[in-house]
């Protein structure tokens, strides 16, 4: 177990800085131009690298034990952000993070597992990526409306986030099946192609700033797979209604924190200042904004 738990810090401090070089690259390049760009490549290998970490952390722990430590992303990518911009992290910033972190981390206690990891039968594998390809096409297609900038980037998060918490759910299939059959091979295709799919999905949420979509996506990632864990894999929640009642409650916490994580707070005057001599328009975006 200790070596789940370390494997999955080592992914968070990686998907932490991969974030944050994405957010920067974002902010001064579109899609298109990011990929011809030598820090988005570092940070697809970044992610490449603590999605290797995370995929071996699955196999020495169990789904609901592992996946939600990759909420660190988020209260990581914070100072990081501020040491690569110079920003200072505000209170707003940090109260946002910990009342995030807050909730997550009491789904988590509420969760019960034997501390076996699972894997998913063929079945299972084909209703759990057709389920979560429609979402993010729903979500991705949301992002395409006539929808203020913000709205925009947190249904692109969203569309990441489910991503990226299918991809994890099925790569614990993919890791702890000891033989390679139809199920497990079409794991890994679906694998294959909802985590890239979630980098560019997460890529493009980016583009106002890497706070709020970043804690969306950190939200909608281990709510997934608990809800997978508590559907298909035999995951309970603890103390029966009470205990629903308390990860409803723990759900609404990390709910504010997000809320807080979009909120927007004005530049200092001396920034203001430089970006109206430079004669630059661009509005400031979340509170993680450069």
């Amino acid at each position: 177990m200790y070596a789940a738990l370390l494997l999955a810090l080592a992914s968070s401090v990686a998907y932490a800085g991969g974030a944050v070089l994405q957010e920067r690259i974002a902010g001064r390049a579109s899609a298109a131009q990011a990929l011809r760009q030598g820090g988005w490549w570092v940070a697809v290998g970044l992610n490449v690298a603590a999605a290797l970490l995370h995929v071996v952390a699955l196999r020495y722990g169990p789904l609901t034990i592992v996946q939600p430590l990759g909420a660190l992303t988020l209260v990581l990518a914070l100072p990081l952000q501020a040491a690569v911009t110079g920003r200072r992290v505000g209170a707003v910033q940090w109260r946002g993070a910990a009342l995030t972190m807050a909730g997550l981390a009491g789904i988590v206690l509420l969760t019960r597992s034997d501390g076996t990891p699972q894997a998913l039968g063929t079945g299972q594998v084909a209703a759990v990526a057709a389920v979560a390809a429609l979402a993010v096409a729903v979500l991705a297609g949301a992002a395409r409306a006539r929808i203020g900038a913000t709205v925009r980037s947190l249904c692109l998060a969203a569309a990441s986030g489910v991503a990226f918490g299918v991809a994890s759910v099925l790569s614990q299939t993919v890791a702890v099946r000891p033989e390679w059959g139809a199920g497990t091979l079409l794991a890994a295709l679906a694998v294959v192609a909802f985590s890239p799919a979630g980098l560019m999905l997460a890529q493009a949420g980016y583009g106002n700033g890497v706070g709020a979509p970043l804690a969306v996506s950190n939200l909608v990632n281990p709510a997934i797979a608990a809800a997978i864990g508590l559907a298909l894999l035999g995951e309970r929640v603890q103390a029966g209604v009470l205990g629903a009642a308390l990860a409803l409650v723990a759900a609404a916490v990390a709910a504010r924190g997000v809320l807080l994580l979009t909120r927007r707070e004005p530049a200092p005057a001396w920034t203001r200042l430089r970006t109206l001599s430079r004669g630059g328009d661009r509005p400031q975006g979340y509170v993680l904004t450069r």
